[in-house]
């Protein structure tokens, strides 16, 4: 398969989830954006066309055992969260569900208890599944 033929189906994929979900002020749309380096995360309501919140993994460290530690401090327990990481696979998966996690908590401050996930037409695979287990894990509802 060759990179236009990858191209055609992301973009295939992300025009049919689009089609499908939308974001409201009570629901807003959790989008990631996948590059090679980093990841983003945005909270948007697609009714007002505005985003709520705006996110990425530039200021997130590697994981270390303070991070675990900050992590277990808002609320989620320690083992919990190493088997979590354990699981995952190289930083850059482990910086996204620290950002989904992160997500999480910044919605919860602002009031927002579910949103709508919004893949952006990449596979639930890797750092996008990631992110929506960091935010399921940090208390919102997929």
């Amino acid at each position: 398969m060759d990179i236009k033929e990858k191209k055609q189906k992301k973009e295939r994929r992300h025009r049919r989830v689009r089609a499908k979900i939308k974001g409201t002020a009570e629901r807003p749309r959790l989008c990631v954006f996948r590059s090679h380096r980093h990841i983003y995360v945005q909270l948007i309501d697609d009714e007002k066309g505005e985003t709520l919140l705006s996110l990425s993994d530039f200021k997130l460290k590697t994981p270390t055992a303070k991070a675990v530690s900050e992590i277990s401090d808002q609320g989620q327990k320690t083992e919990e969260i190493k088997r979590k990481q354990e699981k995952l696979a190289g930083a850059k998966t482990i910086k996204a569900f620290q950002l989904g996690f992160l997500a999480a908590a910044e919605a919860l401050k602002k009031g927002i208890k579910s949103v709508v996930f919004d893949k952006s037409g990449y596979k639930y695979h890797g750092r996008v599944k990631a992110v929506a287990e960091g935010a399921r894990k940090g208390g919102l509802k997929l």
